[in-house]
C-alpha cells in the first residue's frame, strides 16, 4: 500500500512537470510565434537530448544515493577523443567513435565506482575530485598534442551529418536519447538488478542484510552513467561540430537540476528515468525562453540553481509528510 502511494505521489511530480512545460510554452509562444514553429520544436529536443542522457545515467546513481559530479568532464574528455580521431585518420567510421567514446565514458565511471563501491570513499569526494582529474587529461591532452580545438572541416561529413540530422523530422539524437531512456526505464522496473538499485537507496543495511549486491550494482550505476557520459560527449561533437578542452564544462549542475526536477529523490529510492529526462526537457525550455522574455543571460544559472534547491525542498518536505503518515498509520493499528 505504501509503496503504490508513493508511485503515485512521483507519478504526480511528472504530471506537475508536463503541466510546466505547457506553462512555459505557452507564455513564451505568446511573447514569440516561432518559438512553438517546427524549427523551434525541433532545436528544443535537440538541446535538451544531451543533457537527458546524461540525466539518464546520473538518475541511475541518485536512485542508490550516490552522485556523479564529474560527467561534465567525462563528456568534455570523450568530445574530444571524437575530435583526436578524426585528426588521426578523416575517414575514422561513425560507428567506431561513438564505441570508442562509450568506452572511454565506461572507463571513467569505473574509476569513480571503484573508489565508491570497494574502497568505500563517498561518492560526493570522489566524482568532486575526478571532475578536476578528467578537466585536466583533456587540457594536458590538448597540450601534448598542440591541439587546441577541433573544428567541423577536420572532422567526417558523415560524422556531422549523424549529429545534425533527423528521422521523420525528429533528430537522430532525440530519437537515440528515447532509445536510451526506454531501455533504461524497462531495466529499472523490470530487472531484478534494476529493482534493488531502488532498495539500496531505500535503505542500504537492509537492502547487504537481504543478500543484495550492494557494492556490484552500485559499481555498475557508476559504469553505465560513465558510458552514457561518454555517448553524450561524441553526440555533442557531431552536433556542434567545433571541440575544445572546455566542452561540458559546468553540466553538472544542470544534469543534477534536471534529475532532482525531476522527481528523483536526492535521498535516494524512488523516481524514475522519465522524470528526469522530462526534467531536463523543462530546464532547456525555460533556458531557451529566457532570452525570448527578455530575462538577461546571466540569471539562466541561477534559475537552473533556484529550481534545484526549490526541488529538493519540497522532496524533503514530502518524505518528511510521508513518514510521519506511515508513524500515524502504525500508532493508530496498535492501538
Amino acid at each position: 500500500m505504501n509503496l503504490s502511494r508513493l508511485r503515485t505521489l512521483f507519478s504526480g511530480r511528472e504530471m506537475s512537470i508536463v503541466a510546466a512545460l505547457i506553462v512555459v510554452v505557452a507564455v513564451t509562444t505568446v511573447v514569440n510565434t516561432s518559438f512553438l514553429s517546427g524549427q523551434g520544436i525541433h532545436d528544443l529536443f535537440l538541446n535538451a537530448s544531451i543533457i537527458a542522457l546524461l540525466a539518464i545515467g546520473q538518475t541511475l546513481l541518485v536512485i542508490t544515493r550516490n552522485i556523479d559530479l564529474s560527467v561534465g568532464s567525462v563528456m568534455g574528455l570523450t568530445a574530444f577523443l571524437s575530435g583526436q580521431l578524426f585528426i588521426n585518420d578523416h575517414g575514422t567510421p561513425v560507428f567506431l567513435v561513438l564505441l570508442a567514446g562509450i568506452a572511454l565514458g565506461a572507463v571513467c565511471g569505473a574509476f569513480n565506482g571503484a573508489l565508491v563501491a570497494v574502497a568505500k570513499v563517498p561518492a560526493l569526494v570522489v566524482t568532486l575530485g575526478t571532475l578536476y582529474v578528467f578537466r585536466g587529461l583533456d587540457y594536458g591532452w590538448a597540450t601534448a598534442t598542440g591541439v587546441q580545438q577541433v573544428n567541423a572541416d577536420q572532422m567526417s561529413p558523415s560524422f556531422l551529418s549523424f549529429g545534425s540530422g533527423s528521422l521523420l523530422g525528429i533528430p537522430n539524437l532525440t530519437i537515440l536519447t528515447v532509445i536510451v531512456l526506454a531501455g533504461a526505464a524497462y531495466a529499472l522496473h523490470n530487472w531484478r538488478s534494476g529493482r534493488e538499485l531502488y532498495a539500496i537507496g531505500s535503505n542500504p543495511q537492509a537492502a547487504r542484510l537481504a543478500g543484495i549486491p550492494a557494492g556490484r550494482r552500485v559499481f555498475t550505476a557508476f559504469v553505465l552513467s560513465g558510458a552514457l557520459a561518454g555517448l553524450a560527449g561524441v553526440l555533442h561533437a557531431s552536433y556542434f561540430g567545433t571541440i575544445n578542452a572546455s566542452v561540458g564544462g559546468g553540466r553538472e549542475l544542470d544534469v543534477v537540476a534536471a534529475v532532482v526536477v525531476g522527481g528523483v529523490a536526492i535521498f535516494g529510492g524512488s523516481g524514475s528515468v522519465l522524470g528526469a529526462v522530462l526534467g531536463a526537457l523543462l530546464l532547456t525550455t525555460i533556458t531557451s525562453a529566457l532570452p525570448i522574455l527578455g530575462v538577461p543571460a546571466f540569471w539562466q544559472r541561477a534559475v537552473s540553481g533556484a529550481a534545484l534547491l526549490l526541488a529538493i525542498s519540497l522532496d524533503r518536505a514530502v518524505m518528511l509528510r510521508v513518514a510521519t503518515k506511515l508513524r500515524e498509520q502504525r500508532s493508530a493499528s496498535r492501538a
